[in-house]
């Protein structure tokens, strides 16, 4: 736990200390945020404020990570694992795609970066390390980072994937989850600090499982078969810490925004976690509000495309997509829309973790 706590600590100094000398550098190169012309007319303001902030968000997971570390091998000699350093991968990689993303936007001074088929590509090359990799490396309990059933609050038993399986869903988890906070990312601060819950959620997660794992064939039938929890807890808050420190200059109205590279990021570090804490379908319901978001885009486009086959003329059932865009052109207030969606999210996180103690509570 004490590891843990330096880990918050250090990721959240380094978050709060080190943006504004990110957004210094930006303003100084003209990194400034290009706005989408069909999008609510109140965000022209924000064009030229710098955006790919997300470094500084990795940067402090990453510090955090680091310091807990330094911290863990002066007591006691215990270094990096298997499964934190790859969530951490998955994370920085991910983010990586993003940064591409980003650059080519402020390259071309327009709202369009990587084409759909290039992002994806990006996404899948990343995703295929993490996954092969993540069926690597047992520990003397024979345990790998990832797993080949599908889980919940832990795996599933009945239900197993196998190798190809595994692969297929864990690749969807992680396109689906970078895509949903890259949705999200829409207001200021808004999916900075809805990820921040899900990261807290995923520290005390990790926590419990660290407190009560299978270790020998006599453990209690309630433990829990992860590898690393401990480490996963200490990317867990590290990861919460950075995005409450970037929500301090990234709260309305924003001095700089994360920018792909930080909302993929952060996406893919949500689902590294999920896979190597086995709550994959638990996600779902920690990650509601992403989930909303993501399925008001699905239902606008999907509606939009049938109706136009069938009446030859399109219809939309939200003003504009994502949901948050809608609420504006509905006449809310861009503040007001963040903190009743932070509601959303915190009520959602509250449900799953709920959902996860109950399970826990009662094995």
């Amino acid at each position: 736990m004490r590891t843990a706590l330096a880990a918050a600590l250090a990721a959240l100094l380094f978050s709060i200390l080190c943006t504004p000398l990110v957004v210094l550098f930006f303003r100084r190169r003209g990194f400034g945020q290009e706005i989408r012309e069909d999008g609510p007319q109140s965000h022209l303001v924000k064009r030229g404020t710098p955006t790919m902030g997300g470094v500084a968000v990795v940067a402090s997971t990453v510090f955090g990570y680091v310091v807990a570390h330094l911290v863990a091998w002066a007591q006691n000699g215990e270094g990096p694992t298997a499964s934190g350093l790859l969530v951490l991968f998955l994370m920085v990689g991910l983010g990586g795609v993003g940064f591409l993303d980003d650059l080519i936007k402020l390259r071309r001074q327009r709202n369009l970066g990587l084409r759909a088929r290039a992002k994806f590509a990006g996404q899948l090359a990343v995703a295929v390390v993490f996954i092969v990799l993540a069926m690597q490396y047992r520990n003397s309990r024979g345990l790998t980072p990832a797993s080949t059933h599908l889980s919940y609050v832990r795996d599933i038993g009945e239900i197993g994937l196998g190798s190809i399986g595994f692969a297929v869903l864990a690749y969807l988890i992680i396109t689906a989850t970078s895509n949903a906070v890259n949705l999200t990312d829409g207001l200021d601060g808004l999916a900075a600090g809805a990820a921040s819950m899900v990261f807290g959620a995923y520290t005390l997660i990790s926590f419990l499982q660290a407190r009560h794992l299978c270790t020998t064939a006599l453990s209690p039938s309630g433990c829990y078969q992860v590898r690393d929890s401990r480490d996963l807890a200490i990317v867990a808050a590290s990861a919460m810490s950075a995005c409450f420190g970037f929500l301090w200059w990234n709260a309305s109205p924003a001095k700089i925004f994360m920018g792909d590279t930080g909302s993929m990021a952060l996406g893919g570090l949500m689902a590294g976690l999920a896979i190597c804490t086995r709550t994959e379908l638990l996600l779902v319901v920690l990650g509601g509000l992403f989930a909303v978001v993501t399925l008001s885009g699905i239902i606008q486009t999907g509606w939009f495309k049938f109706t136009r086959r069938r009446t030859g003329t399109g219809r939309r059932v939200f003003k504009m997509a994502p949901l948050h865009h809608h609420f504006e052109l509905s006449g809310w207030d861009e503040v007001t829309i963040v903190v009743r969606f932070w509601i959303v999210a915190g009520v959602a996180v509250a449900f799953g973790v709920g959902l996860f103690y109950a399970a826990f509570s009662s094995s």
